[in-house]
C-alpha cells in the first residue's frame, strides 16, 4: 500500500473518530418525560395534578442521574459563569414555598370549618357566619397568592448550551405544574350576595350536574364552595357538608405531598449542580 493510501486512511480514522457520539439513554428519558407533562399542561383536576406531581419526581429523579455523567459535569464546568439556571432553581423553590403554605392555609381553613360542624352537631341553623368566614378567607389567601405569582416569573432566555437548555425545559415544565396547583387551590369564590347564595344553590339541587360534577373528578374546592353556599338559606344537610370537607382535606394531602417532595427534589438537584461547580 501505498504513503498516499495510509495518509487517506489515517485521515479517514481522524474523521470517524470526531463523529459526535449517540445521546446518552437518560436525554431521550427526560425528553419524554417533558414532552407528556407538557401535553397535559390544561388539565387542573386532582387526579392530573397529583399525576403530574408524580411525573415530576420521575423526571427529577433522571435529571439528578443525569447531573452525574462526567460529560454533562464537563459541560456545566465550561459554562459556569451562567448563572441563570441557579436563579431560576431559587425562584421555583419560592414558588414551592409559596404553594406549600397555601395548602396549609386552605388544610386549616377546612379543619376549622369541620371542628365547627362537628361541635353543633344535629344543628342545621345558625352556620350563615361560619361559612362566611370559611368562604372569606379563601377569597382572602387566593388574593395573595394571585399578588404573589406576580412577582414570582420563571425567565426563557434563548441562545444557550445545550445542558443549560435542557435544564431549563425542566425549570419551564416545573413552573406549569405548579400553576396547575395554584388554579386548583384559587377555586373562583362568587361575592357574597344574595343572588349568588341563591344560583348555586339551585346548581346544588340539581341532581345532575352533582353527580355529574362529582364522577368526573371536579375541584373540590368549589365541590366545598358550592355546598357551603347552598348551605347558606336552606335546609341542606351538614352531614353532606361534612364528607366533603373530609375529601376536600384528604385532596390537599395529596397535593401537599407532591409539592413536599418536589421540594426535596429541587434542593438536591440544585445541591448537585452547587457541588460540580466547586469543584
Amino acid at each position: 500500500m501505498d504513503s498516499s493510501a495510509l495518509n487517506q486512511k489515517s485521515s479517514f480514522h481522524a474523521r470517524s473518530n470526531s463523529l459526535p457520539s449517540a445521546p446518552h439513554p437518560l436525554i431521550p428519558q427526560i425528553d419524554e418525560h417533558l414532552c407528556r407533562l407538557k401535553s397535559n399542561e390544561a388539565a387542573t383536576s386532582l387526579s392530573s395534578i397529583t399525576n403530574r406531581l408524580n411525573g415530576l419526581r420521575d423526571l427529577y429523579e433522571l435529571v439528578n442521574s443525569w447531573l452525574q455523567l462526567p460529560s454533562t459535569q464537563n459541560s456545566l464546568v465550561q459554562n459556569s459563569n451562567d448563572n441563570e439556571f441557579l436563579n431560576g432553581s431559587l425562584r421555583l423553590l419560592d414558588v414551592c414555598g409559596l404553594a406549600k403554605d397555601a395548602l396549609l392555609q386552605a388544610k386549616e381553613d377546612t379543619q376549622q370549618l369541620q371542628s365547627v360542624f362537628r361541635r353543633r352537631r344535629g344543628d342545621d341553623s345558625g352556620f350563615a357566619n361560619e361559612v362566611k368566614a370559611y368562604l372569606a378567607s379563601r377569597k382572602k389567601a387566593n388574593k395573595l397568592i394571585n399578588k404573589s405569582l406576580k412577582d414570582l416569573k420563571i425567565s426563557k432566555c434563548g441562545g444557550v448550551e445545550a445542558i443549560f437548555s435542557m435544564l431549563r425545559n425542566v425549570e419551564g415544565v416545573t413552573f406549569s405544574v405548579l400553576q396547575s396547583v395554584f388554579c386548583y387551590i384559587t377555586a373562583s369564590i362568587p361575592e357574597q350576595k344574595s343572588t349568588n347564595w341563591s344560583l348555586v344553590s339551585k346548581l346544588m339541587h340539581s341532581k345532575r350536574i352533582t353527580c355529574e360534577g362529582r364522577a368526573s373528578g371536579s375541584n373540590k374546592f368549589e365541590i366545598v364552595k358550592a355546598i357551603l353556599c347552598s348551605l347558606v338559606g336552606s335546609k341542606t344537610k351538614t352531614e353532606n357538608v361534612q364528607i366533603e370537607l373530609q375529601n376536600l382535606e384528604s385532596s390537599i394531602q395529596d397535593v401537599e405531598d407532591g409539592v413536599e417532595c418536589l421540594i426535596r427534589l429541587l434542593i438536591k438537584t440544585r445541591v448537585s449542580i452547587l457541588n460540580i461547580l466547586s469543584h
